[in-house]
C-alpha cells in the first residue's frame, strides 16, 4: 500500500468520524503503541534487555516459580518507569468518544475498549468500560489464596512481596503460556462481533487471539478502521487506514 498524502488522510478522516457517529456500538482495540506514544517503554524496550534477560525468560510461571526476586525487580523497574508517564491525547480522545457514544443514557454496550496494554493510561485517561486481556500492572494477585489487590505503591518495598496468609505474591498480569482471562476475552468477542465500527490502535496485529477480533468484526460486517504510524498485517483487512501517531489522528476523529 503506498503511502497517503495529507488530502488523502484528511478525507479518510473525515470519513471515519461520520462513520463512528452513525454506528451504534464501537469497539477499539489498542496496542503497545499507543502508550509508547506517552514514553512507556514497549514490552521489549531498551533493546529488548533488562539486565541482559529477554522478557520471554521473565514473564512466565516457571521464571517466577524459579526465581520469584528477580522477576519481581524487573516489573517494579516497569512499574517505575509506567508511574512517570501520563496519558496522552489518544488515551484521552477514547475516553471521550466513550463518553459520546454511551451518553444520554444510551447502554453502555455500545462502546468497548480491548487493550492488550497492562499500564492503566486507558484508567487514568477516564475511560470505563476496558476489557483488559493481558491483565493489569498495577492488580496483585496471592498465588495460593487468589486474594486480589490494587497497589500502585512504586518502587514496591521488600521483594518478593507476600500476601497476609504468607505466600508468594504475583502480578496480575498475563505470562507466556497462560490463557488469558476468560470473561474479558467473552466479553471482547461479543463486542467485536456486534461492533458497527472495530478500530484497531498502535498495535502491529500479530498477537493472537486479540489480533482475531478483526476478523471476527470484518465478518459481522463491520468497518474496519486502522491507526498506526506503520504498515500492519491488518491493513489488507481495512476499510479505513489512517497512518500516524494515534495521539495525533484519534482527536481529529472528534
Amino acid at each position: 500500500m503506498r503511502k497517503a498524502g495529507r488530502s488523502e488522510v484528511t478525507d479518510a478522516a473525515a470519513a471515519v468520524r461520520q462513520a463512528l457517529e452513525d454506528a451504534e456500538s464501537v469497539a477499539v482495540l489498542t496496542g503497545a503503541g499507543i502508550s509508547a506514544e506517552s514514553g512507556v517503554p514497549t514490552f521489549r524496550g531498551q533493546g529488548g534487555l533488562w539486565r541482559n534477560f529477554r522478557p520471554e525468560e521473565l514473564a512466565t510461571p516457571e521464571a517466577f516459580e524459579r526465581d520469584p526476586r528477580l522477576v519481581w525487580e524487573w516489573y517494579d523497574w516497569r512499574r517505575g518507569r509506567i508511574h512517570k508517564t501520563k496519558p496522552n491525547a489518544g488515551h484521552h480522545a477514547l475516553a471521550e468518544l466513550e463518553r459520546r457514544k454511551t451518553r444520554d443514557g444510551l447502554k453502555s454496550e455500545a462502546f468497548a475498549l480491548i487493550t492488550q496494554n497492562v499500564d492503566g493510561l486507558h484508567d487514568r485517561a477516564g475511560s470505563q468500560r476496558i476489557l483488559k486481556l493481558h491483565g493489569d500492572i498495577w492488580l496483585v494477585r496471592c498465588v495460593n489464596c487468589g486474594a486480589e489487590e490494587r497497589n500502585e505503591q512504586v518502587p514496591l518495598g521488600e521483594l518478593p512481596p507476600r500476601c497476609r496468609c504468607g505466600s508468594l505474591i504475583r502480578p496480575g498480569v498475563v505470562w507466556f503460556g497462560e490463557p488469558l482471562p476468560a470473561a474479558e476475552w467473552e466479553q471482547a468477542f461479543a463486542a467485536a462481533a456486534h461492533s458497527g465500527i472495530f478500530m484497531v490502535v498502535g498495535t502491529s496485529g500479530v498477537v493472537y487471539p486479540a489480533a482475531g477480533l478483526v476478523e471476527v468484526a470484518r465478518h459481522a460486517g463491520a468497518g474496519i478502521v486502522v491507526t498506526n504510524p506503520e504498515a500492519t498485517p491488518l491493513d489488507s483487512h481495512a476499510t479505513w487506514v489512517l497512518r500516524g501517531a494515534s495521539g495525533e489522528i484519534l482527536p481529529r476523529l472528534l
